[in-house]
């Protein structure tokens, strides 16, 4: 959401359950007749935390330095300056390897 006056981002005060500019200088707050999130409304929501990502990284098929497995999963990083290329890290598929490392 964002404020209808200076068109700066609105975040949430806890202690009301409103929404508040975020800018000091502008003030602006929704009234009680606006959308209202209760302390109740809060507490519903579930968060959900996950051990690892096994089996949701794409795969590539090369070969492991350390153990000589022919497979890896793969993420892509911006490691460095937004002008320099990305950097691919790897880690061996062997469950009792998982070695990483990088490629750039």
């Amino acid at each position: 959401m964002f404020c209808p006056k200076c068109k700066a981002m609105l975040v949430l005060n806890r202690a009301t359950g409103q929404r508040e500019c975020k800018r000091p200088n502008c003030g602006y707050s929704e009234g009680k007749g606006e959308t209202k999130i209760t302390s109740r409304e809060m507490e519903k929501k579930e968060i959900v935390v996950t051990e690892g990502l096994e089996g949701t990284l794409p795969t590539a098929k090369i070969i492991c330095e350390k153990c000589g497995h022919n497979e890896a999963t793969w993420v892509i990083r911006q490691t460095r300056a937004a002008d320099e290329p990305s950097t691919r890290i790897y880690q061996c598929t062997n469950s009792k390897c998982k070695h990483k490392w990088r490629e750039y």
